[in-house]
């Protein structure tokens, strides 16, 4: 014993070396716990005035102290002013890359230990400016595809690119589809280059950190691109390519780059060639960086970008690698172990590459030695001494990063003591029952126990067992075993014992146990359970189904207790579902004991679902289904029903089968009328009399073995188009009707009334139009044409043949005998002799008018056109005694033939540019007479032929027409008190001069308008109210 207590206090000194100068006191002590750690920055290189922060703060009792370590070497704190502690945050001011760029970690320590931090790297970002060197331009044709270098400068850590066109803040695009910034190269491509991208090209890089940014452009790159005639059309060429292995972080976003020159300009489509693609790509799948947010494993594969146009494709492929970070999968805990004994500790951690695994203790490395054993991630350390304990770590690292698990050992070694762990003082026991009574002192190593029923020490017998780790049993209790029971614990470091008494009481019984109750599904049922108990106890029930406990105290839930006397506990079930059926077990307890029954309901219902269901035989249209019968519920399954989709609608439809009738008893039958090389998957759903029940799991998604097509293609037609240009068009397959891989069209065409066909292959599901060119095809020629659709498997039908006509050319003659009449000083005449169809060359769409003043040049002629093939036409809006030119000419869709022979034409002096004056009127019954002023014409002004009084009442109107010589007129009146308007003014061969208008009613009397003639603006405004309505009327005012 002297030995031992002597070995204590070298154990303490060692630790005090060890801690500072004070032990771990357990209970009361814990060691460090970090509660944040520093991470990894990138600080601007050059920005010496500012400072950098590394945090580090730990939970810990007593406090922590911090040390701080830079690639493994001590930071000199309090040596070099730069440095600073703040709470554990280590400070660095006025930061160097030379001096200050490396791998810190944070040591946090008291006398129970010490961890180490992770490690984060302090980098210093820089970007340097681009040579002032001038670069050379480059030339380019158009429609072919071109790109310019950005030769970024020196820089860390990557850059952003865009791209300035001529001046700031002119930035190219990103909608633009002809032209791509690679983030990797930070390079411009043009898919085809056209003569207004000639310019000054510049690019701009931007590097962004933790706290700024930078950004610098780049001398300018002068493109220049020459106009081609006929831009020369090419197939899709990719420039810009992804790696052929990508390697990406689970969890990180990955993007793959893709472009291509070509003309027309290639779209771009993206595929998983091992798998489907996943949907979060969302629209990046159409453009030319694919973007795969959050990655996972299931993410890993080979992907394929595709270039297509009219012209052709090109695709490339890379594989995508997934590897991850470590993570643990198993870690240790704070233990606190026993002097002398084992402990045994194992981490587990995932990560790609596979992580490898060290140890830690007090923050330096543990390898195996004397009682120490480690074996990659498993720590064994044998007869456990005072100085092994202390804070312990296990580090899992791979290229990607580390991860760090913290834990605490505490070795104890303390004499037997029950002030934390008492045998409780007062022990209930039911008679005829059973009671454990625990021993659990707090003692290192582990006493001795052993128990005492007042002086008599206790031994095991048929009523009484005491376990190796203190419980005391004892069954079939009598009131002969009250009493007092002590438990004694000894170790070599001391004794102690603790006392409890035992007390016993009646025994709780069922009285009127549960009866088993078979009902269907929706109905109520009332479960009894009825017991006795001893009466200086209370007493509880509870219910449990299938060993779960129920809820009884939810308002809304449907197990509800029945109200009544203690001794009565029922269970009442509203509208019971499937999921309610099972074993019920009703619980009488005390704080002494219980007693249980139990009774099986049995609740009858639809099927559950059909289980493992599988996808044999597949065919073209048809598959084979299996699947094993689900529970039936307590009512024979009568049928089956399959149900299935595709890929082309998330509707679950159901499915024709053979049988058409699937048996209660069948576990298999076939699906017909599918569609070749189509996804699809299926469930399964049984039913019987109550009604059917939930679908089985849909099946693993299946394709469809490929057919060759069954169906042509819809919609051909086609016309129009450039000279020598035949184009036909149809409308592109849908998914469902391709039948299989390698897809495209083969379009065959002749000459209408010709023997032999023209046939073409047209590899693209998406195309919808062919253009075939030939020198010497002749303008608006008749075709016939038709199309099948083709695939890996074979051909389809031919379609029903169509007849296209070639691209029509411009009407070849003009037509004839042209006349050209004035009608008015602002409208003329003209017509003239039709043009015969065939000098047409394709259909004559109407013609077209051409008109200019003699003074004009005839390329400034105003222009109309007729909507059909009228051989007259009105021009209006022209110059009053103003001679004109006219021109007609022909057209078709190609444009305009030559003009015809040129006609003149003078329009009409204008008419008067006044009113009549001095309009009168009186009412007389239902009749008004209205008297003016005759109209008399200038010298430049046509002559007056009459005048036009235009009678307007309720929205309907009409026109009165009288010879010059006529200045009154008579006109009724309305019946009721409503009122009109006249509008009274000369007409000539000039045309239509300006209206006096006036307003009349039936009881306005007489009323006179005076006009000044010199003057030529009528200035007078006259309001009449009568009858309580709004009425006008003119009175006379003079403009002097």
């Amino acid at each position: 014993m002297e030995l031992l207590l002597c070995l204590l206090v070298l154990s303490s000194v060692n630790l005090k070396d060890a801690f500072g100068g004070d032990v771990c006191v357990s209970g009361h002590d814990s060691g460090p716990v970090f509660e944040e750690q520093p991470s990894s920055l990138i600080y601007p290189e050059g920005l010496t005035e500012g400072k950098v922060t590394l945090n580090c703060q730990a939970r810990a009792s007593p406090a922590a102290s911090y040390r701080w370590l830079v690639n493994g070497t001590e930071v000199p704190l309090g040596l070099d002013t730069r440095y600073t502690l703040v709470a554990g945050n280590l400070v660095i001011s006025s930061p160097e890359s030379n001096r200050d760029a490396g791998s810190y970690q944070c040591l946090a320590i008291n006398r129970c230990g010490t961890i180490i931090s992770r490690a984060a790297n302090l980098k210093f970002g820089f970007l340097n400016d681009f040579p002032s060197d001038d670069r050379s331009p480059q030339t380019a044709y158009e429609g072919i595809g071109t790109f310019l270098a950005c030769q970024a400068p020196p820089h860390y850590p990557a850059l952003s690119y865009r791209w300035i066109v001529n001046e700031f803040p002119e930035f190219i695009k990103k909608d633009n589809s002809r032209m791509f910034v690679s983030q990797m190269t930070g390079n411009l491509y043009v898919a085809k280059a056209e003569p207004n991208d000639t310019g000054k090209y510049y690019c701009f890089a931007t590097i962004n950190l933790d706290i700024s940014s930078k950004s610098t452009f780049s001398k300018p790159n002068q493109l220049t691109v020459l106009p081609e005639a006929n831009p020369r059309k090419s197939a899709p060429n990719i420039k810009v390519r992804f790696p052929a292995d990508t390697y990406a972080l689970a969890g990180h976003t990955t993007q793959l780059e893709c472009f291509a020159y070509g003309n027309p300009v290639p779209k771009l489509r993206w595929r998983k060639v091992d798998g489907l693609m996943p949907s979060k790509a969302g629209p990046s799948v159409d453009g030319p960086t694919l973007i795969i947010p959050d990655l996972s494993f299931d993410d890993e594969g080979v992907y394929e970008c595709e270039a297509y146009n009219s012209e052709g494709s090109d695709t490339y492929q890379g594989r995508i690698n997934v590897q991850a970070q470590p993570e643990w999968l198993q870690v240790m805990s704070d233990s606190e172990v026993e002097i002398s004994s084992e402990l045994r500790w194992s981490c587990v951690a995932a990560g790609k590459p596979r992580p490898s695994v060290r140890w830690l203790r007090n923050g330096l490395p543990l390898t195996t030695q004397d009682r120490v054993e480690v074996t990659g991630a498993r720590l064994r350390i044998s007869n456990l001494a005072l100085e092994d304990s202390g804070m312990y770590q296990c580090v899992a690292e791979n290229k990607h990063g580390t991860v760090y698990s913290t834990s605490e050992l505490r070795v104890q070694v303390e004499a037997p003591d029950f002030r934390l762990n008492p045998v409780r003082k007062l022990i209930p026991a039911a008679r005829g029952g059973q009671v454990m009574i625990e021993c659990r002192p707090r003692a290192a190593p582990k006493p001795s126990l052993f128990w005492s029923r007042g002086t008599e020490l206790l031994t095991n017998s048929s009523r009484v067992t005491v376990t190796p780790d203190g419980i005391l049993w004892i069954h079939n209790i009598s009131r002969a075993d009250e009493g007092k029971y002590t438990c004694f614990a000894e170790n070599y470091l001391g004794k102690a014992n603790s006392t409890g008494h035992l007390s016993v009481r009646d025994a709780t019984k069922i009285t009127l146990a549960p009866s088993n109750a078979d009902i269907n599904q929706g109905e109520n049922v009332t479960l009894q359970c009825h017991a006795s108990h001893d009466p200086t106890m209370d007493l509880t029930f509870t219910w449990a189904l299938n060993g779960v406990l129920l809820d009884l105290e939810e308002p809304a839930g449907p197990y509800h207790r029945v109200e009544g006397k203690e001794t009565i506990g029922d269970l009442l079930i509203v509208s019971a579902q499937l999921s309610q059926a099972g074993m019920y077990t009703c619980t009488a307890q005390t704080v002494v004991d219980s007693a249980s029954a139990s009774a099986k309901l049995v609740v009858r219902g639809p099927p559950g679902p059909p289980g493992g269901l599988l996808v044999k035989n597949v065919a073209e249209t048809s598959v084979e289904l299996r699947w094993s019968r689900g529970y039936d519920n307590h009512s024979p399954i009568g049928r089956y029903v399959i149900m299935g989709r595709s890929s082309l609608s998330s509707d679950w439809k159901k499915m024709r089968t053979d049988p058409v009738n699937i048996e209660g008893n069948a576990e298999l039958a076939r699906v017909m009328g599918l569609m070749p090389w189509m996804d699809y998957e299926f469930q399964v759903i049984a039913s019987n009399i109550l009604g059917s029940g939930e679908p089985s799991v849909p099946s693993h998604t299946i394709r469809t073995q490929q057919a060759a097509p069954t169906v042509a293609p819809s919609g051909l037609g086609g016309g129009g188009g450039d000279r020598n240009e035949l184009i036909v068009t149809w409308t592109p397959m849908a998914r469902e009707y391709q039948n299989g891989d390698g897809f495209g069209y083969i379009l065959a065409f002749r000459k209408k009334d010709t023997s032999s066909w023209t046939v073409v292959h047209i590899p693209h599901v998406e195309s919808s139009r062919y253009v075939y060119y030939n020198d010497s095809l002749t303008p608006y020629s008749p075709f016939e044409v038709k199309i099948k659709a083709y695939n890996r498997r074979g051909e389809g039908p031919f379609s029903q043949i169509a007849l296209v006509y070639s691209a029509e050319e411009e009407p070849t003659v003009g037509p004839s005998n042209i006349n050209a009449t004035a009608l008015t000083a602002f409208d003329i005449q003209v017509s003239w002799e039709p043009v015969h169809q065939l000098s047409a060359n394709g259909i004559l769409r109407g013609y077209e008018i051409r008109y200019w003043r003699q003074h004009e040049r005839e390329a400034a002629a105003d222009r109309v056109r007729t909507a059909g093939l009228e051989t007259t036409a009105r021009v209006s809006g022209l110059r009053p005694s103003t001679r004109y030119h006219v021109a007609v000419l022909a057209y078709n869709s190609a444009g305009t033939g030559p003009p015809s022979p040129r006609a003149t034409v003078t329009t009409r002096k204008p008419p008067p540019n006044r009113p009549p004056g001095n309009v009168s009127w009186k009412t007389d019954g239902s009749m008004v007479m209205v008297r003016w002023d005759h109209v008399k014409a200038m010298h430049n002004e046509s002559a007056i032929l009459g005048y036009k009084v235009l009678y307007k009442h309720e929205g309907q109107t009409a026109l009165k027409v009288l010879d010059k010589g006529k200045s009154s007129v008579s006109l009724p009146l309305p019946k009721d008190n409503g009122y009109v308007v006249l509008e009274i003014r000369s007409w000539g061969e000039g045309g239509d001069g300006p209206a006096h208008e006036i307003i009349v009613s039936r009881d306005s009397g007489t009323g006179m308008m005076v006009q000044n003639e010199a003057s030529s603006t009528l200035c007078s405004h006259l309001l009449h109210l009568l009858s309580g309505l709004l009425l006008y009327t003119l009175m006379s005012l003079s403009c002097l």
